[in-house]
């Protein structure tokens, strides 16, 4: 019974209401920008390369590492895995075709993130979604309904799905075949305790040792998938014939549109990516730049990072390997089942190994990323350390719970959430979008006077008063 009203809810969450929504806002954003994701694809990695304009700020860079270092790792393994395998192959173009869309709505709200930045005491910046509602918008109440998704999502919902994928790497290995429910118990406690252990105060080691580890297994997989891609070549014109075969096949999609490549594409993409779900413009608030509209810009390149290049990277190295994608094997299990078939014992290992680090720090992230939430729920002040304390535990109970629940729970559940706040934000950007598309053509109109551009509230008929920054 819950996992039917689960599936109901998420099934008309996204399709029709996110499907309409996201195209609708990523078209309306692209026309009214003139294709920004493509035209200004090279100013972003101009932008990119620029230093803080103040000393000790955040760089454009930084701001672009922070939220993609939130965002890849295991939705670009399993996220595509899942899609291919309960969608078809198809879902690896629709993913790629709202990554593009989405780009423009990343820039829209990194680009919105940064106008109404505010200023903290220690002279830093911070901001994000529930800030520019509040400010802009005058609607507290709205601002505060969006906190309460993003803490539901990444307190719970990513948390409890990223625990599930990560336990679901032993599946291959006999020692979960023997007992699957103590295996998965185990493994969760494992992962809650370790990620316990850090957000408590404790373990900097652990976390510092696999902050420095995880950017090089990203290298790594990139390495390995080339390698699956260089060994195969004569395949990938057949695998790209079957994606875009499957892709246009309209009496399928709309026979089964709820479980067709086209909404597995969308779910999928949007995991992985989080374009326009609200998250990365926290982490474009604290870059310092001369212009709103670079960081927007730079946030961009997040996108094409994530899903663009390691989605597709993922979707491309499992089709060549001749391992047919079945629901059976949804998840982990294909990803590892092919590379077995290419690379031998080393591959279900290697992508073990590569899930262990990638969900470790993402787990730890998403506890530390509410803590701004919660600030801003208690009056925009940091709670007590005893509740802060109450909230992580809370917080590795969820992680522990995450193993032990059926694959179609674990993503429902961070679909839905997910979802609430991508249509929140959504509709915050599109009310605000003579903002943002003001503050794109102000940055546009200094470029091609051969300016270095730099950002006045007043000339897009804002209020300087009214913000922290912007106003000389």
């Amino acid at each position: 019974m819950v996992m039917q009203v689960l599936d109901a809810i998420d099934g008309f969450l996204y399709y029709p209401v996110l499907l309409i929504v996201m195209a609708a806002a990523g078209l309306y954003f692209t026309i009214r920008m003139g294709f920004v994701q493509v035209r200004m694809l090279p100013e972003g990695l101009r932008v990119m390369k620029a230093k803080p304009t103040e000393g000790n700020g955040t760089s454009p860079f930084q701001a672009l590492m922070i939220s993609t270092a939130s965002c890849v790792g295991t939705g670009n393994i399993i996220g595509v895995s899942t899609a291919i395998c309960l969608g078809g192959a198809g879902a690896a173009f629709w993913m790629t075709v709202m990554a593009l869309i989405g780009c423009a709505s990343s820039f829209t709200e990194c680009t919105l993130a940064q106008v109404y930045k505010k200023k903290a005491a220690d002279g830093t910046s911070y901001g994000g979604p529930a800030y520019y509602i509040e400010d802009a918008l005058k609607s507290k109440g709205f601002a505060t309904i969006f906190v309460v998704f993003l803490l539901l999502t990444y307190s719970c919902g990513f948390n409890l799905l990223c625990s599930y994928n990560t336990q679901s790497t032993f599946q291959t290995y006999g020692f979960y075949v023997a007992n699957p429910k103590l295996a998965a118990g185990i493994i969760g406690a494992v992962l809650a305790l370790l990620v316990g252990i850090c957000v408590m105060g404790g373990g900097k080691r652990i976390e510092k040792t696999a902050g420095l580890v995880v950017p090089f297994m990203g290298v790594a997989y990139v390495v390995v998938t080339l390698v699956v891609l260089v060994m195969h070549a004569g395949r990938i014109p057949a695998v790209f014939g079957r994606i875009f075969t499957d892709a246009f096949n309209f009496r399928a999609i709309f026979g089964g549109i709820a479980g067709s490549c086209l909404v597995y594409g969308i779910k999928r993409g949007l995991y992985s990516n989080e374009a326009g779900v609200g998250s990365a413009p926290n982490a474009a608030a604290a870059a310092v730049v001369s212009h709103p509209a670079k960081q927007g810009l730079v946030q961009m390149l997040s996108v094409y990072i994530d899903t663009i290049i390691l989605c597709n990277a993922t979707a491309l190295m499992c089709l060549v390997s001749g391992v047919e994608p079945t629901a059976e094997l949804a998840g982990a299990q294909w990803v590892q089942t092919s590379l077995r078939a290419v690379l031998g014992d080393f591959g279900p290992l290697f992508i073990t190994v590569a899930m262990l680090l990638f969900s470790f720090t993402t787990l730890i992230g998403n506890l530390y990323y509410c803590d701004n939430a919660l600030a801003y729920l208690n009056h925009k002040t940091m709670p007590s350390q005893g509740f802060l304390k109450g909230f992580r535990i809370y917080g590795v109970i969820v992680i522990f719970v995450g193993a032990l629940l059926p694959m179609a729970a674990a993503w429902d559940i961070a679909d839905i959430m997910m979802g609430g706040m991508c249509f929140l934000n959504l509709i915050a950007c599109v009310l605000l979008s003579r903002v943002a598309i003001g503050t794109y053509h102000d940055y546009v109109a200094q470029r091609k006077a051969g300016k270095e551009p730099v950002f006045h509230a007043k000339d897009i008929g804002l209020n300087p008063d009214e913000l922290d920054y912007w106003k000389d």
